[in-house]
């Protein structure tokens, strides 16, 4: 292990949102981020990161890897020790969750 200082913790964010937003909805051509599909990270003190997400719809079916791309990706980050992905419908995805980046993108605005 390095004797370098920890990256700060709003750092450390800022990064492992920048890796979540590599990972696309195959059907959409927006990233998971901007889709509002995450709803929460969470760095702990010992840098393991809990990341709550949703998908668009219950049955959809890029269930079986979305949350594990984001888990991998989130991983990969300096500075992370462990990710871990909780999947969830509550409160059900709506597309009024998108950034208006992705809205504008999409053509909702």
């Amino acid at each position: 292990m390095n004797d370098a200082a920890p990256i700060p913790v709003e750092d450390l964010e800022a990064k492992i949102v920048e890796a979540i937003r590599t990972v696309y909805d195959p059907e959409i051509p927006v990233n998971v981020y901007d889709l509002g599909l995450i709803y929460g990270i969470r760095i702990h003190p010992d840098r393991t990161v809990s990341i709550r997400m949703t998908l668009t719809a219950p049955n959809c079916p890029a269930a079986g890897f979305l949350p594990s791309q984001v888990e991998q990706r989130v991983r990969a980050v300096d500075g992370v020790t462990e990710s871990e992905v909780e999947l969830t419908f509550d409160p059900p995805y709506h597309p009024d969750m998108m950034s208006d980046e992705a809205k504008l993108d999409l053509g909702f605005l």
